[in-house]
């Protein structure tokens, strides 16, 4: 089992910046694709990024490219989402996640969750 804690949410006005943070701990963390994921109030979960076992090759969704960046430091047992030029549309709660297969896209091919993390973008 895999224990998940994002952390780095906050309160940003439009334009801004966010580093989130996910500790893990329990099982061997670079054996693990990770995922970020948001959900805004009254929506579904979103698939946002992915990355490989070593953080050689990532993915994201159109509306975060070229503002957000994900990344690892599997010495760590950490995940980053560094998240730049903030829209308020970007407000949501925050997961990361472990993901059963590289390019995993959708909330059922990822295993473990952390809690969840608050961003939001004020105008």
């Amino acid at each position: 089992q895999v224990q998940l804690v994002e952390s780095g949410g906050g309160l940003v006005q439009a334009g801004g910046s966010l580093r989130l943070s996910c500790a893990a701990s329990g099982r061997t963390f670079s054996n693990y694709v990770m995922g970020w994921f948001r959900q805004a109030p009254g929506k579904e979960r979103e698939f946002v990024s992915t990355i490989s076992f070593t953080g050689s090759t990532t993915y994201y969704i159109d509306s975060v490219k070229g503002r957000f960046t994900i990344s690892r430091d599997n010495a760590k047992n950490t995940l980053y989402l560094q998240m730049n030029s903030l829209k308020v549309e970007d407000t949501a709660v925050y997961y990361c996640a472990t993901g059963k297969y590289w390019m995993a896209t959708m909330a059922p091919d990822y295993e473990y969750w952390g809690q969840g993390t608050q961003v939001t973008v004020s105008s």
